[in-house]
């Protein structure tokens, strides 16, 4: 009743203004929908759930509004998920309702925020709460934020409230506080500090599930839960002239984790970048050490249930298609990476990209590794042409969880050429070639794709195992892929078939493994 009485109250608000856009402020929204039509397909193991057996379609719809006048802004979405894979990709989800609301004031150099606040404290070690809606994150923070700008160099925050799961909040309660400042030392000196301060108290129905499941243990390991964590952390971004350094540690007090016994731990991470560019080269590197650093809401949750925070990830995001398949995820328990990337410009024509990457267990565990050299070259006309190759290995068994399978192994050389006809037609092909003995195999990718701009783009694609590996229970497979998409105005719609081998998906860092998937999907994306 009160959720559906704070919409009735934004409603209201937002309808006022339609008809008095003029007099009363700014009214501006979007909607993003995605539907889902299921085909059973036993060859690539689309099958045997609810979705593809029982119910054939579903999906999923976001649509937000925001109003603006004189420095008070509402916001309000509303969420649909009717037979929705991206909860759980074998069983369904189902649910209508506000997914989001906001009322915020600014009161000369305070603002306040009550109902569904996205933030974070530095990189989001310590406490982010964002939104992905490819894996179906929305931890927003449900309760009261404030900011208030101290002077043109610093900036203090302060909330308190609940994270959100869906519809409902998981139960721990949440307090936060950040402090930033900018300040400039000379002409070529820059410094961004900050500090923050999060505390976690978990419900009397989480603690009793906790003491329930210790109870549960051997005698050796059993131990008295603490209600309340407390976890600090400290940053800073340096600019010296071509040099820019961040680094940021952060700690927390002993807290319930699990790692398959529940066992009461603090935790620590150290994060750091460090830059250097000139004309015609720029050479990052990036380190990153991590002991029992998990951030839940409570250890009753799992996957990427109960999230508060966000671990920055030390290995690059591949965009292409079969490299993706083997991202690794931050560990939190347990992680010492270590990266260096190398981009060298010597003409205008040309970019060399090298990376090497370098990730383990505290307990030297080798957990992923990976040499990438890329070459871009755009010294023809018309024509733009990229090629490269990756060398990785990737412990399988630790990152998705598949007990006594062998570390991944794979070679995968790639080339890409991209041929602009005018202003508004070009044509893209991207083929791939993985080879490995683990998993499926080897693979091969080609990918096809026409844009006509402003308002249409074409693709087709075929993925393909011509050896299988031990996973490839049914044999060589081809997976195909048939897009379109056509924009027209502020509406961009799209239309696809796919057919998805079963693997790991990551976004930003973030992964879940996702079955097979086979059949059409469509999508509306829209602002106003």
């Amino acid at each position: 009743m009160k959720r559906f009485s704070a919409f009735l109250t934004l409603l209201s608000l937002i309808t006022v203004t339609k008809i008095n856009a003029q007099d009363w402020g700014t009214l501006s929204g979007d909607l993003m929908t995605t539907v889902n039509f299921f085909q059973r397909d036993t060859a690539i193991n689309a099958a045997n759930n609810p979705l593809y057996d029982n119910y054939l379609s579903g999906g999923e719809a976001w649509m937000g509004l925001r109003y603006y006048r004189d420095g008070f802004t509402a916001n309000l979405r509303v969420d649909a998920f009717h037979n929705s894979n991206l909860y759980n990709p074998i069983q369904a989800l189902n649910g209508f309702g506000v997914g989001a609301w906001s009322l915020s004031k600014d009161f000369e150099k305070l603002t306040i925020t009550a109902g569904f606040v996205y933030d974070q404290i530095g990189s989001g070690i310590l406490f982010r709460a964002y939104e992905d809606r490819g894996l179906l994150i929305d931890n927003a923070l449900v309760g009261l934020h404030l900011k208030y700008r101290l002077n043109d160099n610093f900036t203090m925050k302060a909330f308190t409230g609940q994270s959100k799961n869906v519809f409902e909040r998981y139960q721990p309660i949440i307090k936060g506080f950040n402090a930033e400042g900018s300040f400039s030392i000379g002409d070529k000196i820059f410094l961004t500090p900050g500090a923050g301060a999060l505390n976690r108290t978990f419900d009397q129905d989480n603690m009793d599930q906790i003491v329930s499941t210790i109870n549960s243990q051997d005698v050796s390991t059993r131990f008295v839960p603490r209600y309340n964590m407390y976890a600090f952390t400290v940053y800073n971004n340096l600019v010296v002239g071509d040099v820019n350094w961040f680094i940021e540690g952060a700690y927390k007090t002993s807290d319930v984790i699990s790692d398959g016994l529940l066992k009461q731990k603090p935790g620590n991470v150290l994060f750091t970048t460090l830059g250097w560019a000139r004309k015609g080269i720029a050479v990052n590197l990036t380190g990153k050490r991590t002991e029992n650093f998990e951030m839940r809401t409570s250890p009753n949750e799992v996957l990427i249930r109960g999230l508060m925070n966000w671990q920055p990830i030390v290995a690059r995001l591949r965009p292409q298609r079969l490299m993706a398949r083997y991202t690794p995820a931050s560990l939190n328990l347990s992680e010492m990476a270590g990266g260096i990337d190398v981009l060298l410009n010597p003409q205008d024509e040309l970019d060399i990209t090298l990376n090497y990457t370098h990730i383990n267990t505290l307990n030297e565990v080798k957990l992923y590794r990976e040499v990438y050299a890329e070459v871009e070259y755009r010294g023809w006309e018309n024509v733009k042409l990229q090629v490269g190759t990756q060398y990785m290995e990737y412990n399988q068994e630790l990152y998705q969880i598949k007990p006594l399978v062998p570390m991944i192994i794979a070679w995968t050389p790639f080339f890409e050429v991209t041929y602009i006809f005018n202003d508004k037609m070009s044509i893209r092909t991207e083929w791939e070639y993985q080879h490995t003995e683990q998993d499926f195999g080897s693979w091969i990718f080609g990918l096809v794709e026409f844009n006509i701009a402003p308002k249409w783009s074409f693709a087709l694609s075929d993925m393909y195992n011509p050896s299988p590996g031990p996973a490839a229970t049914t044999g060589s497979q081809h997976y195909y892929n048939v897009f379109l998409a056509h924009t027209l105005g502020a509406h961009r719609f799209t239309a696809s078939y796919v057919k998805q081998v079963e693997g790991i998906n990551c976004t930003g860092g973030v992964c879940r493994y996702e079955p097979a998937f086979s059949g059409v999907r469509l999508g509306l994306t829209s602002s106003f």
